[in-house]
């Protein structure tokens, strides 16, 4: 597992085989062929794609998760998703739309498949 630690901020697409934690900040897209931690630190300000996905951060962006995507309680999502199952626990807040489907006709990342307009209806 890749850790991206309190304090430090990185621009630009991270990509991992395996799974990535963030407790930091991410300016960019994410990709990981398993599974996106963001921490009740983290903040991601981009795309993040996954098999799994559980926010306990702040993400500004599109999330896809292939087969299953948590928002824990402190979460704070904008932007459009997507996944197979989904669970919100109580005080999440997100701001979107969701689309969800079989983990058998999910793209595998976001860009693989018509990019949804991810700009909150305020700033169209």
């Amino acid at each position: 597992m890749s850790i991206i630690t309190a304090g430090t901020i990185c621009e630009g697409k991270l990509r991992s085989p395996g799974s990535i934690r963030i407790e930091g900040r991410i300016v960019g897209e994410i990709v990981a062929a398993q599974t996106v931690s963001i921490g009740s630190s983290g903040e991601v300000e981009g795309n993040v794609s996954a098999k799994t996905v559980t926010v306990g951060g702040k993400v500004s962006g599109g999330v896809l998760a292939q087969e299953k995507l948590v928002f824990e309680s402190k979460a704070v999502v904008r932007g459009d998703v997507r996944a197979a199952k989904l669970v919100i626990d109580e005080g999440a807040l997100f701001d979107g739309k969701c689309i969800m489907s079989d983990s058998k006709g999910m793209p595998s990342q976001i860009g693989s498949e018509v990019k949804p307009d991810l700009r909150r209806p305020d700033q169209k």
